[in-house]
Formats: structure tokens, C-alpha cells, sequence
């Protein structure tokens, strides 16, 4: 049973959403929070699977808010917004959300959503994908040395498969540029968060282009 807190400052988004996960068969909303301050403590309490945070809270707002949890406990926080905006993307990933969408995206999206990050993956909304990619080049002029040095940590062959995560490759995608078993990949990509110390596959693109292994336009 996947384990959902829910954090919105609005009643009725709180309500659609604990009535769209309470229908899940494989879902229970175990908390739910109306502001920023209140969501941590929930989830700090409850450690959910996924906590749901709206990006605009009073109090905390999500982005501060995924900060604290994701500091202490593997929950994994996926962002909901109204604005489908490159810096707040780019400022939830970086505060260790696992996922972003915005809040017009249509239940079965966030239902899924909500798996995907339960089972370990990331996740972004179709449309800011590219764009986070791009804004993260752009905001990182130079390579940050303490980053570059943890690159000494993966051997070639995690080095190759962190190179193919950066362009947003499926474990069965690099499997087949790699000619190497997708049960192989996923191995790979589970060493490559560890070594490097990230929490998912986002967070390690982001890792990837500030610690040098992939350029600009490379």
C-alpha cells in the first residue's frame, strides 16, 4: 500500500485529491496538511511513501518545505503548481523534490505519478523536461570541483550510464546503447545514486551537468 500525505492550502484541492488517491485500491492518504509548516511535521511523522506538496503554502512554502523533508527522511515529495514555470522546476528539484506537475494536469497523471515515485523513479511533467535540462546548463557557468571530484568514485562503465541518464535514456534505452541487460542498468543506476549521493534520476541530470560530465550542448 502506497502511503500519501497530501499538503494544499486550498480545501477543495486537498479534498479532490484525497478523494482521487482514497479511490486507488494500492493508495491510502495517511495525513494531509493545509500549510508548509504543518506538511513537514506530517510528513516527518508519518514517512510517507510520497508527500504531495503544493508549491505556494503559507508558513513554508513547498520548495522549503521538500528541503527539510528530504533531508530527513526518504520520502519522496512531488511537487503540484499552477505555473508551469522553468525556475520553480528548477528550484523544487534542486530542494530534492522527486517530481513536478501542475495542478491542471488530469488525475490519472498524478495517480501515476504518485507510483512512479513510490517505486523509486523521478518524475517531471512532459512539458519541463527539456526546459530543465536547458535551464540547468544555463544557470551553471562553472564546474563545481567537490562534484567533479565524486566523479572519481564511478568506474567507466557507471560513468557511461550516468552520461546516458543525463539525456533522460529508459534503463531499456540505455540497455540497447550499451548493449548491456536492462536488469544490468538498473544495478548501475542504483551504485551510480548511492556513490554520488543523490535521491533519484533527476537529481542526478542535475548532478551530472554540475559536476562537469556532460557540457553545454554536449
Amino acid at each position: 500500500m502506497i502511503r500519501v500525505v497530501i499538503a494544499d492550502d486550498q480545501p477543495l484541492m486537498r479534498d479532490a485529491l484525497r478523494t482521487v488517491v482514497g479511490l486507488q485500491p494500492d493508495m491510502v492518504v495517511v495525513a494531509e496538511a493545509a500549510d508548509g509548516r504543518d506538511a513537514v511535521a506530517q510528513t516527518l511523522r508519518e514517512r510517507p511513501d510520497v508527500a504531495v506538496f503544493d508549491i505556494r503554502m503559507p508558513g513554508l512554502d513547498g520548495i522549503a518545505a521538500a528541503r527539510e523533508v528530504t533531508r530527513s527522511v526518504s520520502s519522496k515529495v512531488l511537487i503540484l503548481t499552477t505555473f508551469d514555470d522553468d525556475d520553480y522546476v528548477h528550484a523544487a528539484l534542486k530542494a530534492g523534490a522527486s517530481g513536478f506537475l501542475t495542478k491542471n494536469s488530469p488525475p490519472e497523471d498524478i495517480l501515476a505519478a504518485i507510483r512512479v515515485l513510490a517505486g523509486g523513479e523521478a518524475l517531471l511533467a512532459p512539458s519541463v523536461t527539456t526546459r530543465l535540462i536547458e535551464h540547468v546548463v544555463a544557470s551553471t557557468p562553472r564546474v563545481d570541483a567537490g562534484l567533479a571530484a565524486t566523479l572519481q568514485r564511478l568506474t567507466p562503465r557507471e560513468l557511461d550510464v550516468l552520461r546516458e541518464v543525463a539525456k533522460g535514456l529508459s534503463n531499456a534505452e540505455i540497455g540497447k546503447q550499451l548493449h548491456i541487460g536492462e536488469g544490468t542498468v538498473k544495478t548501475h543506476v542504483s551504485r551510480i545514486l548511492v556513490k554520488i549521493g543523490v535521491r533519484d534520476r533527476v537529481q542526478a541530470v542535475i548532478y551530472a551537468y554540475e559536476s562537469g560530465l556532460i557540457a553545454p550542448g554536449g
